[in-house]
């Protein structure tokens, strides 16, 4: 029991004391030591990255890394998620769920080309009568970049990486265990700024591809 109890960072003399003399994380590793002592194949977590210190947020990646079963995570730690799962399923909307291969930034990628192939077949539709057939349309050359749209395009890498960087530490910030005793104000201004950088992401994207394209 103590080697094992080890494996979930227990000092022996840790692990021989009694439970009310652990300290919060302590406890939160006991847990865990107690749900993987289980045999299981099918494994149900409810934001389990809630209150975890960075070592136990650490081991409980490793654990699920290296779980043979099959697991059912729901979470608001997007990093996490990105270094635990291999699929995800989103509520697209109006009844839609779709699964997308790869965790939440594997999600955005794919939902960024997705909305560009639907912005591509929109713009290129036409309407015609039924039972004939479309007219033959000539193809129009792309119009050239202007010298202030190619200056546009020059600097959306920056912007990109820029928006990409505050994005990765509005998501740490977000997955950190002292993050919802910041107060409510603190966190409503946090999730708005992550929810707004997301949808900068997507513009300027969208924005890049169009200019580059004309290029």
């Amino acid at each position: 029991a103590i080697g094992y109890l080890q494996d979930f960072l227990f000092t022996p003399e840790r692990a021989r004391a009694p439970i009310t003399r652990l300290s919060g994380g302590e406890r939160n590793r006991l847990l865990l030591a107690k749900l993987f002592a289980q045999p299981s194949n099918l494994l149900v977590m409810d934001e389990p990255t809630n209150d975890l210190d960075v070592e136990t947020l650490e081991l409980l990646e490793e654990l699920l890394g290296e779980y043979p079963g099959t697991l059912l995570l729901v979470s608001h730690d997007r990093v996490f998620l990105d270094n635990v799962v291999t699929s995800t399923i989103v509520f697209e909307g109006e009844g839609r769920i779709e699964e997308y291969v790869g965790g939440y930034a594997d999600w955005l990628r794919q939902r960024r080309k997705q909305q560009g192939k639907s912005k591509t077949a929109t713009s290129t539709a036409t309407s015609v009568p039924a039972g004939s057939a479309p007219p033959a349309a000539p193809a129009q050359p792309l119009k050239k970049l202007s010298y202030k749209e190619q200056r546009e395009l020059d600097a959306l890498p920056q912007k990109i990486e820029t928006l990409e960087s505050e994005h990765t530490q509005l998501q740490e910030k977000v997955a950190s265990t002292e993050f919802y005793k910041s107060g409510a104000d603190a966190i409503a201004k946090t999730m708005a700024r992550s929810a707004a950088v997301e949808q900068e992401l997507l513009v300027a994207y969208a924005r890049w591809d169009e200019l580059e394209a004309r290029r």
